[in-house]
């Protein structure tokens, strides 16, 4: 089963993932950390979410860049939190690349995990709607996030947004979609 779920800042959409992780049994969970630690804020977060699995039984692997390389057992869960922050470490890695180079980097990670585990739950983020105009590095930032979104749903047995920690489900195996 792969699922994607998105959602604002603070919907409650990594408490839900992790919720929907716990519904799937017990067999070995991971817990794939994409956020780099580089100030204060990201430090808070980092412990809020720490604190959040405790006691749930995950396996966390820090894994700010190259996805492609982990290897998951077999017939195990994994989450992967968050891809915005993934795209952000590839993306703003100090190398050139398009969008498109690294949103095919990444989907090729995404693709790899979704072969070795039995469920694969990504959590992104809903970061289109600001009506704000960027700089040319932040457009293609959200141009290589979108496409990947995208390509993930696309992919995916189920997405879901959660708004205001309601679980609002947009696609669902079997019945297209919505």
């Amino acid at each position: 089963m792969f699922m994607v779920v998105t959602g604002g800042s603070g919907s409650g959409k990594s408490a839900w993932a992790e919720q929907q992780v716990l519904k799937l049994g017990e067999q070995k969970r991971y817990y794939i950390a994409t956020m780099q630690c580089a100030d204060e804020e990201s430090r808070r977060r980092i412990e809020r979410h720490r604190r959040m699995r405790a006691g749930k039984h995950f396996q966390t692997l820090e894994c700010p860049a190259d996805l492609e390389r982990l290897f998951l057992e077999p017939g195990s869960t994994a989450l992967l939190e968050c891809m915005s922050n993934l795209t952000a470490n590839e993306f703003f890695d100090g190398k050139k690349h398009t969008p498109q180079e690294t949103a095919a980097k990444i989907m090729t990670g995404v693709e790899k995990l979704k072969g070795q585990c039995a469920n694969l739950i990504v959590v992104t983020n809903e970061v289109f709607s600001d009506g704000a105009v960027f700089d040319e590095w932040t457009t293609q930032y959200l141009e290589c996030l979108g496409s990947i979104n995208c390509a993930m749903a696309r992919m995916a047995d189920c997405v879901a947004e959660v708004v205001y920690g309601i679980p609002v489900i947009l696609k669902q195996s079997g019945d297209g979609e919505k």
